[in-house]
């Protein structure tokens, strides 16, 4: 069974989110090892200057950097620039890393200044949900609900309509 890693930066402050995604973690435990890693944000004030924002990302950035280094892991980073996928093409690529031996596939959720350049750089793809702005939690979610989507088709469920 292929391991799903859900890699944030940031925790889920309100119960609901948190509620909403365990909801999906149960609905996916047949279907793949669901684990959501929640790394710490770096505190920046409300107005940080570049180097800050810099420096930031590359504290979480090897934060992340075990769970990547794992052999038989595939990256996905969720950034705004990256390729958006339909739901199909997201089980299609699914399918694809199980059928091409990875057994982990880690999907990265940044923090609202977003994922660190070597981060990106080694993600094998790079995805956007959407060319909108989401809120992080509602990302997490959504994102979740993607994910058990993609397999509910591969599954060809009456749940993707």
């Amino acid at each position: 069974m292929i391991k799903i890693n859900l890699i944030t930066v940031g925790k889920l402050k309100e119960q609901y989110w948190r509620d909403a995604v365990k909801e999906y973690q149960k609905r996916l435990s047949t279907s793949c090892k669901l684990e959501i890693i929640e790394l710490a944000e770096s505190r920046l004030n409300d107005d940080p200057s570049e180097k800050q924002i810099a420096a930031a990302l590359e504290s979480e950035a090897k934060a992340m950097q075990p769970y990547l280094d794992i052999k038989g892991s595939y990256t996905v980073a969720m950034c705004i620039e990256g390729r958006q996928l339909t739901s199909e093409e997201l089980s299609q690529k699914l399918e694809e890393c199980a059928l091409n031996g990875f057994s982990t596939v880690n999907f990265i959720i940044g923090s609202s200044f977003g994922i660190a350049p070597a981060i990106k750089e080694k993600a094998q793809l790079r995805l956007s949900m959407s060319k909108m702005t989401f809120p992080h939690q509602l990302a997490r979610v959504m994102l979740a609900e993607q994910i058990y989507r993609a397999f509910q088709i591969s599954a060809h469920s009456k749940y993707h309509k």
